[in-house]
C-alpha cells in the first residue's frame, strides 16, 4: 500500500522511523516533507500535501505526525475528502478505519513510544472499512455536507 507521510519538526524523527518500517513491511512510503529538520517549520505545508496526495490516490492512505497530532489532524481534515483520525491506542486506530473509513492517521510523536506508534500505524493500515450501513450512512452525510455546505437533516 502507498502511504503518504507528512510531519513537522516534532514528528520528523518518527516520520523517518515509520517510513523505514513501512518499507520493510512491504508498503510504499512517500515522504511529503519536511525533507530536513527545521526547528520552527510550519506543519500545514507538509501535512496538507500528504493528505491531498492520499485523497488523490485511491487505495492509498496517509500518516501525519506532530508533537501531539492535534494540529496535524485539523490541517489534514481541511482537505476535501479526508477523514483524518488521531489515535492514542491500537483500538482507536483500528476503529478509525473500521467505522469511519479514515484515510489519514494522525500521530503525536511526543505522546507515545516509537513501538506504540508503529502498532497504531499497523492497526490502521491492516484494517478495512466495515461498510456497515450505519457507518456508510454517516459518512455519506459528511460527504454531502462537504459538497453542499448544508447540514444533514434531522430524522
Amino acid at each position: 500500500m502507498r502511504v503518504y507521510l507528512g510531519s513537522d519538526h516534532a514528528g520528523f524523527e518518527l516520520k523517518a522511523q515509520l517510513a523505514d518500517w513501512l518499507s520493510q513491511a512491504g508498503h510504499e512510503p512517500v515522504d511529503c516533507g519536511p525533507p530536513r529538520y527545521v526547528q520552527d517549520d510550519d506543519y500545514p505545508v507538509y501535512v496538507m500535501r500528504a493528505a491531498e496526495k492520499a485523497v488523490d490516490d485511491p487505495g492509498s492512505l496517509g500518516i501525519v505526525i506532530g508533537g501531539s497530532g492535534n494540529g496535524e489532524q485539523i490541517a489534514a481534515n481541511k482537505i476535501r475528502g479526508i477523514r483524518a483520525a488521531i489515535a492514542w491506542n491500537t483500538e482507536t486506530a483500528r476503529l478509525a478505519r473500521l467505522h469511519n473509513n479514515a484515510n489519514v492517521l494522525s500521530l503525536g510523536a511526543r505522546e507515545y513510544s516509537v513501538e506504540q506508534a508503529r502498532s497504531f500505524a499497523k492497526a490502521f493500515i491492516e484494517t478495512a472499512f466495515s461498510g456497515e450501513p450505519r457507518h456508510a450512512r454517516r459518512l455519506a452525510m459528511i460527504a454531502a455536507y462537504e459538497e453542499t455546505g448544508e447540514l444533514p437533516a434531522e430524522p
